[in-house]
């Protein structure tokens, strides 16, 4: 019989490592979580996320300790003596073993199980349901469900406009385009297909790039 205060357990993402810092195995970080008091703690044992080719995979590691440098974090962990190391751990994410039952302490956060079989609601009009959470290094997607298929929304404030998991419901404000096709009748008439484009435009177009150089 499986254990019940386990199978309340959940991950939760509370940081990413992002370069190394100096020689000695320290790494900056980036924090997701207001309370990095609590969470940062030495001895405090994250599972990695990173990928399957790398030498961590499938590992844990253990804070020896968190300093700050010019208000910026950077951790020095167990196992990570040097430079080298530690840049093999660059972009890893950190996760913690989390108890159902605990709300997060961070406002405006939740977990991933609280989001996922809402419903997803545009201008007071379900257009979905959240499938998933996708957590990238830039930034979290949610995967919304739609009878076309499936949407990746950036999970930012600019669109993910509020989340009230007691009524079930994440609202939801994009811009147009996301979640349908664009008509042709709304497409701007500046806008001309590339196809249209006049020769002589597109040739003094080419000019002008040519003129420019190279962009990064």
């Amino acid at each position: 019989m499986s254990d019940d205060s386990e199978a309340r357990r959940t991950q939760l993402r509370v940081g990413r490592l992002t370069k190394a810092h100096g020689l000695k195995g320290a790494i900056k970080l980036e924090l997701f979580t207001d309370d990095p008091g609590r969470r940062f703690v030495p001895g405090a044992v994250f599972s990695l996320q990173v990928p399957t080719e790398s030498p961590w995979h499938g590992k844990t590691i253990e804070l020896a300790e968190l300093r700050w440098y010019n208000s910026h974090p950077v951790g020095f962990f167990v196992g990570v003596p040097d430079r080298s190391a530690a840049e093999s751990l660059a972009k890893a994410i950190l996760w913690i073993d989390q108890d159902d039952t605990e709300s997060p302490d961070e406002e405006d956060a939740w977990y991933d199980h609280q989001l996922v079989g809402l419903a997803v609601v545009r201008d007071g009009v379900t257009v979905g349901k959240v499938a998933r959470i996708e957590h990238f290094p830039a930034q979290d997607l949610i995967i919304v469900k739609t009878p076309n298929g499936e949407v990746m929304v950036p999970f930012v404030k600019a669109i993910v406009s509020a989340v009230d998991v007691e009524a079930g419901i994440v609202t939801v404000t994009p811009p147009t385009g996301l979640f349908e096709e664009i008509p042709e009748s709304e497409i701007p008439e500046n806008e001309t297909p590339e196809s249209e484009t006049p020769d002589d435009e597109a040739a003094a177009a080419a000019e002008s790039d040519e003129a420019q150089g190279p962009t990064e």
